[in-house]
């Protein structure tokens, strides 16, 4: 008899644990996005843009990525965007869905290339973005790397008609999970 009692209240006691111990897990959301609580990000929140995953930014998995340019960031006109990542994004990018949006619009584009070896996205405009616009660049069908972790996306602009320097504009710091 006192071993029946003992072996109902260990299956209480693990059931009580197992409820805890579920209830304290996150759930899973349908979308990520910054700006969040960055406790060692190496970016100054001055430089931090907003983004937003919408298929939940999970490892191994296809994702459409927007990137966010506030208006307050756009002080000149924009001829074309270059977004470098780092060396261990393993992730893929198609060229051929890529938009950008200015007022939700599509801006045409001449053209996009993906440079593997210099981990960079560039994205050249038909026609320049005027300055003080907000701008969204939709990455879709990107293959998410297969680690999941924090990845540094950093925005250049080369703006029309000057020295072609690109100028750094923002971060985005991407979590994939």
């Amino acid at each position: 008899m006192f071993s029946i009692k003992s072996s109902k209240q260990r299956i209480v006691l693990f059931g009580a644990m197992a409820g805890c111990l579920l209830s304290g897990l996150p759930a899973v959301t349908l979308a990520q996005s910054l700006p969040g609580l960055t406790l060692w990000g190496g970016v100054e929140r001055k430089d931090q843009l907003n983004y937003r995953l919408d298929f939940g930014g999970q490892a191994d998995q296809w994702d459409r990525y927007r990137l966010k340019i506030p208006s307050n960031k756009m002080e000149l006109g924009v001829a074309e965007f270059a977004i470098s990542y780092p060396d261990y994004y393993k992730g893929k990018f198609d060229t051929k869905r890529i938009e950008v949006l200015v007022k939700d619009k599509a801006v045409p584009l001449q053209e996009v290339k993906w440079d593997k070896e210099n981990h960079l996205l560039q994205i050249y405009l038909k026609e320049p973005i005027q300055a003080g616009n907000k701008v969204e660049i939709h990455l879709s069908n990107v293959k998410n790397p297969p680690f999941g972790g924090i990845y540094y996306f950093e925005c250049r602009i080369l703006t029309p008609g000057d020295v072609p320097l690109p100028r750094y504009l923002g971060t985005w710091m991407l979590s994939i999970s």
